[in-house]
């Protein structure tokens, strides 16, 4: 186990400050396991076997500098900040649970009851907390040095092997807390272990009671495996025990392909999956990971079968669309620009993609960079992402495609400048020109111009805009001066 100099000096105080009080101090949990694993990890659980916040006053009180110390007596733990890691300290405890509630009861227990109430075996290894020796020129631990680890589960074994498994039997676990289901496909996915039969079986037994955690905890499980390096594997798994019908159904209802006449459509869940993998790869963007997953999520809404043609599901981006909204709220996602941005992308995934099969116009260039603006660029990503296809032919027609409308898109924004683009005409010039208030008429003449410039009907400047507005004016029965 490596550990940097200031990790050492904060296990270095607070063992001061547990030899002062006479208790015993356990570093325990996600720490023990990154360091393991050798990713970086921010987060230090420390149990104490005695008063927590006693603990954690005394460990502040050696520092040179006073770090914010947050303690809660009622649930007996403390925390601070020590050079951009979080310290918490917790006396070592033995919880109970009622069926339906998520309150326990808790009580003072010993190190291995607190070790039994963690989730998973690889959470739950630990060290105690004693003077680590240093090597006075590296300021590193002493290489002849070795960290004694606790390992009641066999932890160490998992962690090398790669198995997520429950220190209890999972019926015990998951009903403690069901986020821990969660919480097992998030570290399947983001560490790339495999969770163990019994364990995923105890998952989908006790899938229904995820219903008893608040959804903010839910959507921040389910934000940590988007951001996996693959989230199709928590998706998958997700789906396969049954957690995905209960927190999010619309994702479900991708899922399966139907034929009629011999014709069928893919499964547009697996597309979804191969698509948010896709887009991984070229961003650590969650919202665009969230745009990926959503773009054909009103596919089965709009499937329809048409004889001879077969499967379609026209307006799906359109539809689509107006249920980013809904399903923001209903896993509480933020509400803001987020949302807006990926309504944006799943409205127009299709456009980039249409282009190709058309002769590509300047107007029609214009108008997707009108409407994509600043967000281009994450646009082409989300559609060369959904090129999938088992047909390497046709992937690669496809690719070729897209790479000409790339190239367009690059020529005519050079030209135009179209981009982020505000007409020249503005509604104030509009309602100065005509004596006009606010009102519908002032929209229909911007508009006009607006679609005049897209369109290529005249040029990108004030004069020629100005002459149009002039005449759309006089059209429309007012009177107006050239300025």
């Amino acid at each position: 186990m490596t550990l940097s100099p200031y990790e050492i000096a904060i296990i270095n105080e607070v063992a001061e400050a547990a030899s002062s009080l006479k208790v015993r101090a356990f570093v325990v949990g996600g720490f023990v396991r990154d360091k393991l694993l050798g990713r970086p990890c921010v987060d230090i659980d420390i149990v104490c076997l005695g008063d927590a916040i006693e603990l954690a006053k005394a460990y502040q009180s050696r520092l040179s500098f006073n770090p914010k110390l947050s303690w809660f007596k009622n649930f007996g733990t403390a925390h601070l900040n020590v050079n951009g890691y979080d310290v918490e300290f917790v006396g070592a405890r033995k919880e109970s649970y009622q069926a339906e509630s998520r309150n326990p009861t808790v009580e003072p227990g010993s190190l291995q009851d607190d070790q039994e109430r963690r989730d998973f075996t690889i959470n739950a290894l630990a060290f105690e907390i004693t003077t680590l020796p240093v090597d006075p020129h590296t300021k590193l631990l002493k290489s002849d040095f070795t960290i004694q680890i606790i390992d009641p589960f066999n932890g160490l074994s998992d962690l090398a092997e790669g198995i997520i498994r429950t220190p209890l039997v999972p019926e015990k676990t998951f009903s403690d807390d069901p986020l821990r289901m969660m919480r097992a496909i998030r570290f399947a996915s983001q560490l790339g272990f495999t969770i163990s039969s019994p364990t995923l079986l105890g998952i989908t037994d006790a899938s229904h009671r995820i219903k008893i955690i608040s959804q903010e905890r839910i959507t921040d499980e389910l934000n940590k495996i988007m951001m996996s390096a693959k989230p199709s594997v928590g998706l998958d798994l997700l789906y396969k025990t049954g957690l995905l019908k209960e927190i999010f159904p619309p994702m479900v209802d991708l899922a399966g392909a139907e034929y009629i006449d011999g014709k069928g459509h893919k499964d547009n869940f697996y597309h979804t999956l191969q698509v948010i993998d896709n887009v991984c790869l070229n961003t650590n963007n969650l919202w665009l990971r969230w745009a990926a997953l959503l773009h054909d999520i009103a596919k089965p809404a709009t499937k329809r079968f048409e004889d001879g043609i077969g499967w379609t599901f026209h307006g799906h981006e359109v539809v689509g669309g107006r249920m980013v909204p809904k399903i923001f709220t209903k896993l509480k996602l933020p509400l803001a620009e987020n949302m807006r941005y990926v309504r944006k992308l799943v409205e127009l995934h299709l456009r980039p993609i249409s282009l190709t099969k058309e002769n590509i116009t300047d107007s029609a260039i214009r108008r997707l960079l009108f409407d994509a603006g600043e967000d281009l660029e994450d646009l082409m990503k989300l559609c060369d992402a959904d090129i999938t296809s088992k047909n390497e032919n046709r992937v690669r027609r496809y690719r070729a495609n897209f790479e000409m409308v790339r190239a367009r898109l690059k020529e005519v924004e050079e030209k135009d400048q179209i981009r982020n683009w505000q007409p020249p005409i503005t509604g104030e010039l509009i309602m100065e020109t005509f004596s006009l208030q606010p009102c519908k008429e002032v929209g229909i003449i911007k508009t006009f111009i607006r679609e005049a410039i897209l369109d290529g009907v005249i040029e990108n400047n004030y004069d020629a805009a100005f002459q149009m507005m002039l005449e759309k004016g006089k059209e429309m029965g007012f009177a107006g001066e050239r300025q």
